[in-house]
């Protein structure tokens, strides 16, 4: 079978080539085209356009790239009617996916569309539902609350299990010793704190500096940060140079594990974070400050930023968002959870939390659905 699939940003990355690895478990002939990175190029295929082409965050640089925007629209919807899929898979990204699953519906009504890792339409943008009532078949969940969140509206969604937990399980270097993890690196041996500080240029300009600040402060630990190369290095080098702090590229689980702390700008690496076991401060700064948080609180319909707090439905890690994104903030936290109760109460509840998620491959499990649905409308048609 043929399958395009779309991923925009480098988590998607990680998990689409995860389920296009499955994939070829249940079907020898699969054949892929996509939008991705260098993980699923590694998978075979055709790689269509890279998702670092394609990380515009904010209005400001969204108008701003509108014209590459768009070719890269046209450039997509070129590269389905040539390829002329058996089914078109979208992995999160839902501003640019939507768009696909429209132009595959009505150009080619017969494909199937399905979603893997869906849009967050409970946090906000909740009219969404109405383009994937109409222009998606089926959306295979990541998160056990969104079963819920659907049904109440009408529509049936199935639970896979979280491709977080797959990821990290098959991690690089799961085994590695500090002392081999220090002779690769390069690392000293003080305690470290990992910074996390996301996968795009506006995030990192805007949040790395304030995490190095605050955690250059504990002169008994080392700041290490989570580098993604993605990102050009004349983003990272004068935040760097200025802490003197040292940058480990792709390899965020190996550092993980063998960090004492994080500090994390919200996203997928929360929950990353949290399966590893590393007690973390949630952090995110809004472009725009005080007002522009106070605005968009009125269209965010949940309480909680991070997936970790989301899924536990409580308040499990400390997020720090816009104006309470400080360095002062921060070291509190960080007081809070070098040693003692804080720091295992942290712990246990991520254990009650890996339970949730449950241990089975989500990307099997989604490969598996996803054959089985279109086996079933084959059946139908």
């Amino acid at each position: 079978m043929k399958y395009f699939i779309i991923a925009g940003e480098a988590s998607g990355d990680l998990h689409a080539s995860n389920l296009m690895a499955s994939i070829k478990k249940n079907d020898g002939e699969a054949d892929f085209c996509f939008l991705g990175g260098d993980l699923m190029s590694a998978q075979g295929g055709k790689l269509v356009r890279h998702y670092k082409e394609m990380a515009f965050m904010g209005i400001i640089p969204v108008l701003l790239h509108a014209r590459t925007i768009l070719g890269i629209i046209k450039q997509c919807k070129q590269a389905i009617l040539d390829y002329q899929p058996d089914v078109l898979i979208l992995v999160d990204y839902p501003s640019f996916n939507l768009k696909m699953a429209q132009f595959v519906k009505e150009e080619m009504p017969s494909v199937p569309v399905y979603y893997y890792i869906s849009p967050k339409l409970w946090a906000w943008k909740e009219y969404r539902l109405k383009s994937i009532r109409k222009y998606v078949d089926k959306v295979f969940s990541i998160l056990p609350f969104e079963v819920k969140w659907f049904g109440d509206r009408g529509y049936t969604v199935e639970y896979v299990g979280n491709p977080c937990v797959d990821a990290v399980e098959n991690r690089k270097h799961k085994k590695e010793s500090r002392e081999e993890f220090e002779a690769r690196t390069k690392v000293g041996a003080q305690p470290i704190i990992a910074l996390l500080a996301g996968s795009r240029v506006q995030e990192i300009k805007s949040s790395l500096p304030i995490m190095l600040e605050a955690a250059s402060r504990y002169k008994d630990y080392q700041p290490v940060v989570a580098g993604v190369k993605s990102v050009d290095s004349t983003v990272y080098e004068p935040i760097l140079r200025k802490y003197g702090a040292k940058i480990i590229y792709d390899e965020t689980y190996e550092l993980l594990q063998q960090s004492e702390l994080a500090l994390v700008c919200s996203g997928t690496a929360t929950l990353e974070t949290a399966l590893l076991r590393v007690p973390q401060v949630v952090v995110y700064m809004i472009s725009g400050g005080w007002l522009v948080h106070r605005f968009l609180e009125l269209f965010i319909r949940v309480p909680y930023i991070s997936l970790v707090n989301l899924i536990a439905d409580k308040w499990l890690v400390k997020e720090l968002v816009s104006e309470n994104f400080t360095v002062e903030k921060v070291c509190a936290e960080i007081d809070r959870l070098r040693v003692g109760e804080e720091r295992e109460k942290m712990l246990r509840e991520y254990d009650e939390l890996i339970e949730l998620l449950g241990h089975e491959s989500a990307s099997d499990r989604a490969a598996n659905a996803i054959r089985k649905a279109i086996e079933e409308r084959r059946l139908h048609s």
